[in-house]
């Protein structure tokens, strides 16, 4: 008895329509709106069209079109296009295109387009589009577009566009473009290396909104020295 399914549309898919290699672990079909159930099983590659919904263990490599659903275990590796949901475990690689949700562990790294949703944990590295929404542990690297919102742990570095807001813990350090709010536990602690577009920053630790005027600019660029 095989320990996978392959439906589509309710129905076993014809063998006809996709290929299988048991020996190297492969799968690969052209049709859309597959259910591919293969929870049991780890180390799988597969190519897929778009639509499609997969439940694996580990180690597995995906190729997709859009739309698809993908539940695993960790150390996978994801290159789709947009409009995609993941729901992972540690250390997984995501290239993919726009409008993609990700909700994942640990040492994950990401390089997508437009207004994706991240749910993460800690040590993560995301190069990512514009209109993105981050909610991470810390330790974590972000090179984002704009009007992006990070809620994150201590120790991240940001190397943003405009509009961004970010709400953080210390010891965090900000590379940005203009017009961003920043919502710090302690900004002593972090670094700012765009002074002049910074306009509101708001300490939690002293539960105090600075309106960023030349004294205090000055004081945080001699920190920053």
């Amino acid at each position: 008895m095989d320990d996978f399914s392959i439906t589509h549309n309710g129905k076993p898919l014809a063998k006809s329509k996709y290929t299988i290699d048991l020996n190297n672990k492969t799968f690969s079909s052209k049709e859309n709106n597959l259910v591919l159930d293969f929870s049991c099983l780890h180390s799988w590659t597969f190519t897929t069209g778009s639509n499609c919904a997969f439940s694996t263990d580990s180690n597995c490599t995906f190729k997709t079109g859009s739309v698809c659903t993908f539940k695993t275990g960790d150390n996978c590796t994801f290159h789709t296009d947009g409009n995609c949901s993941f729901n992972t475990y540690d250390k997984c690689d995501f290239n993919t295109d726009s409008y993609c949700t990700f909700e994942t562990s640990d040492d994950c790294t990401f390089n997508t387009l437009d207004n994706c949703s991240f749910i993460t944990s800690r040590s993560c590295n995301f190069k990512i589009g514009n209109h993105c929404t981050l909610n991470t542990s810390g330790n974590c690297k972000f090179k984002a577009g704009e009007d992006c919102t990070f809620k994150t742990g201590s120790f991240c570095i940001f190397k943003t566009g405009s509009f961004c807001t970010f709400t953080t813990s210390g010891d965090c350090i900000f590379d940005t473009s203009g017009g961003c709010i920043f919502l710090i536990h302690d900004i002593m602690n972090c670094k700012f290396k765009n002074f002049d577009d910074i306009s509101i920053i708001f300490d939690s630790n002293d539960n105090k909104r600075y309106v960023l005027n030349k004294e205090l600019k000055q004081m945080l660029k001699m920190i920053n020295a």
